[in-house]
């Protein structure tokens, strides 16, 4: 009988997979890396087949070709990826574009002006939950109608990445209300249903997957797809959801006020609900499970500063040590930076300011800096991005009573200590770093039947605490102040060069 579950994460930059028992024991794991391509600025796009699909191939046979496991020892596969993002389909189900991704793909600004007009700012919250940002999808596909009217002639169904991922593993068209939410007007935060209210605004919800929670099952694997993979046809596929909320429940983020804390390419947030609160700053969305909510978040650009500052200022660094080193030589600099301030919005910043226009601003460079300082500030930055993020959800009215950090930035303590000092928070950090896939992996058990909620404590690791230094909270909370200023002061500035660049 097959007793092992298989979950597998796509993210920004790399994919992940994992391979457990049903008690959640990682037995393999396996991580492949792929491009994002900026083709305009404001743009980010993913090749699907070549990456989403593309890299679910490679892992499966990497794991499965000569090793110690076969794809007949998989009782279940869960997926998850990057999004919420567009990829339009044609009549054969065949990608007519690269896939247009999240919040972090900023084209669509026309759009969402003109969908808060035409349907009104009160009306678009009261109907969604949130306001229209570069998260949303409508106007996403509202801009592809506009600007590729060839491929919206051809455009019969419109999907996500982890929808795509399990529409190729079984040949059917499904996605989680969690990445759902997202797909704003064409979503119902009330009903948590698809709605017509404003399709005539952007598309017929025809052309939208089949609505699922995310613990419950797509379908099976093809023969198909179990050619190209190796898995067995017939294997149970779980629907599947972000990446973002597939972490939250790998790491145990599943009552209400507990908040994970994602270090990626980009830094997200979800924080469990037991009620909608919606609000234009952040998003309200439904949540992995029936009748569970989340407020979500997520700025444009974190990890992806680290690896532009990497690349573009490092490369005297030798490649297989240029991150540790650089992190060690920002951790010899005092808090602050010694008077560097770094806006972390290099690809415009999505909550809560919500500005696609926004860039990213360093003040108060001298020639007494180094690269160290202006990486030890990009941390700074992101921390300081945090803890307006952490202190919008209370505003709201939401409770945050413990935070779980996961994600690539978690893997050494420099920059969780820099959060921590920052916003004056703990958190705690989960011994496995593979939260997504342990996440997608353990939603496909359920998916199955092999696995109930009950059963997710038994998967949870031991973690260690960052504990805040109080000693630098004085130093954190004027440099936080003057952060939050300088975006005032320079976003007349800041526009204006982008307007010019355009």
């Amino acid at each position: 009988m097959p007793e092992l579950l298989l979950g597998i994460d796509v993210g920004s930059y790399s994919t992940k997979a994992v391979l457990t028992d049903l008690a959640g024991i990682e037995l393999e794991t396996l991580t492949v890396e792929h491009a994002m391509e900026f083709p305009r600025p404001g743009w980010a796009e993913h090749d699907a087949d070549a990456v989403w699909w593309g890299d679910v191939v490679a892992v499966c046979r990497r794991l499965f070709d000569g090793g110690r496991y076969s794809g007949a020892d998989v009782a279940a596969v869960g997926v998850s990826a990057v999004g919420p993002c567009l990829l339009p389909l044609d009549d054969a189900g065949r990608p007519l574009r690269k896939a247009i991704l999240y919040g972090v793909d900023t084209r669509a600004k026309a759009e969402i002006d003109d969908l808060t007009e035409a349907i009104g700012p009160e009306a678009v919250i009261e109907h969604a939950g949130m306001a229209f940002t570069s998260q949303a999808v409508g106007p996403k596909i509202l801009w592809l109608r506009r600007h590729e009217p060839e491929v919206w002639r051809r455009a019969r169904r419109f999907t996500t990445a982890s929808s795509y991922m399990t529409y190729r593993l079984t040949g059917e068209h499904v996605i989680d209300r969690h990445t759902a939410s997202h797909f704003m007007p064409l979503f119902d935060i009330h009903s948590l249903q698809w709605s017509e209210r404003y399709a005539h605004l952007v598309a017929p919800v025809e052309t939208l997957p089949r609505l699922a929670w995310s613990d419950e099952p797509s379908g099976v694997v093809t023969p198909e797809a179990a050619r190209a993979t190796g898995l067995a046809a017939g294997t149970p596929v779980s629907a599947g959801t972000i990446d973002v909320m597939a972490d939250a429940v790998g790491t145990g983020v599943t009552e209400p006020g507990a908040l994970m804390l994602a270090y990626g390419s980009s830094t997200s947030f979800i924080l469990i609900l037991e009620r909608p609160l919606p609000d234009r700053r952040v998003w309200m969305t439904a949540g992995a499970f029936e009748g569970s909510y989340a407020l979500s978040a997520g700025m444009a650009t974190s990890g992806s500063i680290t690896r532009w500052l990497r690349d573009e200022f490092a490369r005297d660094l030798p490649p297989e040590t240029a991150y540790a080193d650089l992190f060690a030589a920002a951790d010899a600099v005092p808090a602050g930076s010694d008077g560097l301030l770094f806006l972390p919005y290099m690809s415009g910043e999505r909550t809560p300011l919500n500005d696609p226009d926004a860039r990213g601003v360093v003040a108060g460079l001298s020639l007494t800096h180094t690269r160290a300082h202006l990486f030890r500030a990009a941390l700074e930055g992101v921390a300081f991005g945090v803890r307006h993020n952490l202190e919008t959800f209370e505003t709201i009215g939401a409770s945050i009573e413990r935070i779980v950090a996961v994600g690539g930035g978690t893997s050494g303590d420099t920059w969780l200590q820099i959060v921590s000092d920052v916003t004056g928070r703990e958190q705690s950090v989960p011994e496995a770093g593979l939260g997504a896939c342990a996440g997608s992996a353990f939603l496909a058990g359920m998916a199955a039947g092999e696995l109930t909620s009950g059963d997710l404590g038994s998967w949870q690791r031991p973690s260690r605490r960052i504990v805040p230094d109080p000693a630098k909270r004085a130093t954190y909370d004027r440099a936080y102040g003057n952060f939050r200023a300088l975006y005032d002061a320079t976003a007349d500035v800041v526009h204006d060069l982008v307007a010019g660049a355009a």
